[in-house]
């Protein structure tokens, strides 16, 4: 087949490799971003995994915009008075307790089926070289290796797994995923079925009973990923589309309307740094006390107290010096990526294990590593999020697209825990105002919450190379501001396709992460 025009933007460079080889395989957008999504769970262990969870969103040619929601759900069998029982009024935030069924498998089938041009097995390839063969340790996962929870180190299979010989590799060392290999074999051979319901699922199920936790075939049988429409708002001229609940997309659109509203949607060079904090803010609350799942609880995070917001702001209205709802740590290791094609299709895709590792549970017959989503879950009766079985915790994930009338303009990912809103806003701000894809990865970012136990709720961390006006700016408006350094990892891993009115394709990575990005053109006809 003819090489694909495209672009892709991932952070690692052997998961953007992937998508390159996809393209010059005749894949399409879908493709290259299945292609890299399976190779960063064996690369990016830390941040994403087989045992984690997906959302995305995917535009076909015609513009139709749809949002795959492949969040996993609470095992049938867990009770919330037994994690009372066991862990008082709080969620540990590691062990098998943690673990909620994986999504993200699920989500693969579903772009797949909704985009592919290539065939299943196809997307593996490059992922199943890498955990049989082995890769080089990266940075970010050297780092993460580094500060490693004393939960991993006690977990027999991640032990086994990570480090073999009693000690975490470093940067550039070799690390080898045997068993994880083959079960990326059996899914790339005998399709997602292995994993959900099959012998892969199986033992899985078995390995995690073992564990502790309660998980069963039934549970990975009855899972499948939810396809509904993206939410979206105007942000000038663009149109900027988002995940609904149970995902935090929501506080990225009360940003874009509040925007709008306060008509700094045409100035996005000029918006205060301390409206946007105001913002972000009020975004974080809204999720902290409201954010659900739809199926469970009904709660307007779209609307609740918005223009009680906005009117404080334009009357510049002291805040609050002791914001009301308890602080959530701003968390989350996440992977996002960016790929477009000159045929139309786009995918944002986001993918994540949660905290570091996930639960730090890796289930040691099938390689696969389990995320601890459920530690999102309250154990408070009264809280829409509280545990229930078969409930999706509230989530972080928000994949977003950009438009402009019926063309695409940019496809944006990000990690970045609590903060992704925030810094999709950012760095979307700094493409409006005529940065390239780069530049706006690039730029120095901030971000409104707290990072350790302890930090105010509006706690501001922004990085060594935000302007001092912009500091100042947050400092007279009450905000305890904590400079971070820059380029830090705690304010994410971006990455942009840009799609101008021409039809020329761009693309950026942020230099926080060990990512690059790609633009793959067919051969001319001379050089042939």
């Amino acid at each position: 087949m003819a090489t694909t025009h495209g672009a892709i933007a991932t952070p690692h460079h052997l998961a953007t490799e992937a998508g390159e080889q996809a393209y010059h395989a005749g894949g399409t957008a879908v493709d290259a971003a299945l292609a890299a999504a399976a190779v960063l769970t064996v690369v990016y262990p830390h941040n994403t995994s087989v045992g984690g969870d997906l959302v995305a969103l995917i535009r076909d040619p015609k513009n139709t915009i749809t949002c795959v929601n492949a969040t996993g759900t609470a095992p049938a069998a867990r009770s919330l008075e037994e994690m009372r029982a066991r862990h008082g009024a709080k969620l540990p935030s590691k062990g098998p307790d943690t673990v909620t069924v994986p999504g993200s498998v699920r989500g693969w089938e579903e772009l797949h089926r909704r985009g592919a041009a290539l065939d299943w097995p196809d997307h593996f390839k490059a992922a199943v070289t890498y955990a049989a063969d082995g890769f080089p340790v990266s940075g970010s996962l050297a780092a993460a290796f580094a500060a490693a929870p004393e939960r991993l180190t006690k977990d027999t299979g991640a032990q086994r797994v990570f480090a073999p010989g009693g000690d975490f590799p470093g940067q550039g060392r070799t690390l080898v995923q045997e068993r994880l290999a083959r079960t990326l074999e059996q899914i790339a051979a005998d399709g997602p079925g292995a994993l959900y319901g099959g012998p892969v699922g199986a033992a899985l199920a078995q390995g995690l009973r073992d564990l502790g936790c309660p998980m069963t075939t039934e549970d990975l049988a009855g899972y499948a990923a939810r396809t509904v429409d993206a939410l979206s708002a105007p942000l000038g001229d663009l149109r900027v589309y988002t995940s609904p609940p149970n995902t935090q997309g929501f506080a990225l659109l009360r940003t874009v309307r509040a925007l709008t509203a306060l008509g700094l949607d045409g100035a996005p060079g000029r918006v205060p740094a301390d409206v946007l904090a105001r913002l972000f803010h009020d975004g974080t609350q809204v999720r902290d006390i409201l954010l659900a799942d739809p199926d469970f609880a009904t709660g307007d995070v779209e609307h609740d107290g918005f223009d009680a917001v906005l009117e404080r702001i334009r009357a510049r209205a002291p805040r609050s010096a002791e914001p009301v709802a308890a602080p959530s740590l701003a968390r989350g290791d996440t992977i996002g990526i960016a790929a477009a094609d000159s045929h139309g299709w786009a995918v944002s895709l986001i993918q994540s294990v949660y905290g570091s590792f996930g639960a730090a549970v890796l289930e040691p017959t099938t390689g696969i590593l389990l995320q601890n989503r459920g530690t999102g879950f309250s154990l408070d009766p009264a809280s829409p999020n509280v545990l229930r079985p078969g409930k999706r915790p509230k989530h972080t994930l928000m994949p977003v697209l950009v438009t402009r009338g019926e063309r695409l303009r940019w496809v944006n990912s990000t990690m970045g825990g609590h903060g992704q809103p925030q810094i999709h806003a950012q760095v979307l701000l700094g493409l409006m105002d005529g940065r390239s894809p780069q530049e706006a990865v690039d730029a120095p970012r901030f971000v409104v919450g707290p990072r350790r136990p302890g930090d105010p709720s509006d706690t501001v961390h922004h990085e060594a190379d935000v302007a001092r006006g912009t500091v100042q700016q947050l400092a007279d408006d009450g905000f305890p501001v904590r400079e971070v350094p820059s380029r830090t990892e705690f304010l994410g891993h971006f990455n942009v396709v840009s799609v101008d009115e021409d039809g020329t394709l761009g693309a950026g990575s942020d230099p926080r992460s060990d990512g690059s990005a790609a633009v793959v053109a067919p051969a001319s006809p001379t050089s042939r």
